[in-house]
């Protein structure tokens, strides 16, 4: 990535500082008033470990807004991150990034807790494949980022067009129940799907909506034959789940009736926990879909202090004045491709 990469840009109202605490507005105007702006070293640590992420998205914004001479080390992208590590170090005029401050922490923030709590569901799965069916249960607005970050976290895929352009990957999925329903039955959808739908588009068939998913699983292997990818159980809650019996029971007729090469796609309320319960159980699973798990992680919170002002050590209290040393820091080019 360069720092000009415009999918990483920041957005008009980051960049006007409307998305700034206002305390920061009200810091840097007093600053200005008093022909004051010092040259000061600000560093960023996290509350916890985790994966780092958003450190992309925060150098596009740093880029675009410090002076030329200021200088920024940094974490990689997707690196792990040990509790209470300085991931960032920017030194440069304070008011060219006092209107940031509160706009680069919340990209971490959010950022690096929708990848960790991907990494954690990746690594109960592995190795099968996690997709991030998540977008639904966050605002538009941010359903890229979160999309972004779970695949930063190991999914191989995700739902929306927006999020697969920020991962630069193609997105991921095939027919909801909604389709299903307006069709009126489920093998009508698939042949509709089929039919219409780009053949590079892997055919995966939901199998809940109307029948017992191992009948509809057969069904719809008998109408598309070598053209199923697979087939998605994605019980509601309300029938019992997908539980790792059922999938061995859907797996076990499929081989039966002469389908060894439909997949099984599971999904519906899974987490770290549940996939773990699947791969203990040996469920003959082919892939994940996991929303709410990584969508509904909590922020791993980041803290920016000043901790070198005009060359002179200092700190808030119960912080230590001076430079913080993080040897896996690297410095980044602000100006490369620019």
């Amino acid at each position: 990535m360069t720092l000009d990469d415009e999918r990483f840009a920041p957005a008009p109202a980051v960049l006007a500082g409307d998305t700034a605490d206002v305390y920061f507005v009200r810091s840097k105007q007093i600053l200005d008033a008093e022909g004051l702006s010092p040259t000061v070293t600000m560093e960023v640590f996290c509350n916890r470990a985790g994966l780092l992420c958003g450190m992309k998205e925060a150098l596009a914004l740093l880029a675009r807004v410090l002076p030329p001479g200021a200088e920024v080390w940094a974490l990689d992208e997707g690196q792990t991150m040990d509790e209470k590590e300085v991931v960032l170090r920017i030194t440069a005029p304070y008011a060219s990034f006092a209107l940031y401050e509160t706009a680069y922490l919340g990209m971490l923030a959010h950022e690096s807790g929708w990848a960790t709590a991907a990494r954690a569901c990746v690594e109960a799965a592995a190795p099968i494949p996690v997709i991030s069916f998540g977008a639904r249960h966050v605002h538009p607005d941010v359903a890229a980022r979160l999309e972004y970050a779970a695949i930063v976290g190991g999914c191989v895929g995700c739902a929306t067009t927006a999020g697969a352009r920020l991962a630069g990957i193609q997105p991921s999925g095939t027919i909801p129940h909604a389709l299903i329903l307006c069709m009126g039955d489920t093998v009508a959808a698939a042949l509709a799907f089929d039919k219409h739908i780009d053949p590079a588009v892997p055919r995966i068939v939901l199998v809940d909506t109307f029948k017992d998913e191992a009948e509809e699983a057969l069904r719809v292997a008998a109408a598309l034959g070598h053209r199923l990818w697979g087939v998605r159980l994605d019980t509601p809650a309300e029938r019992g789940r997908v539980t790792p019996e059922l999938v061995k029971e859907v797996r076990a007729r499929l081989d039966q009736a002469g389908y060894p090469h439909v997949r099984i796609v599971v999904s519906g309320g899974l987490d770290a926990n549940r996939i773990r319960l699947f791969r203990e159980r040996r469920a003959p699973v082919d892939a994940f879909g996991v929303g709410s798990a990584i969508s509904a992680a909590p922020p791993i919170d980041f803290t920016a202090d000043i901790k070198v002002i005009e060359g002179r050590n200092v700190a808030k209290r119960g912080r230590i004045p001076g430079i913080t040393e993080n040897p896996r820091l690297k410095r980044v080019n602000l100006h490369e491709g620019r």
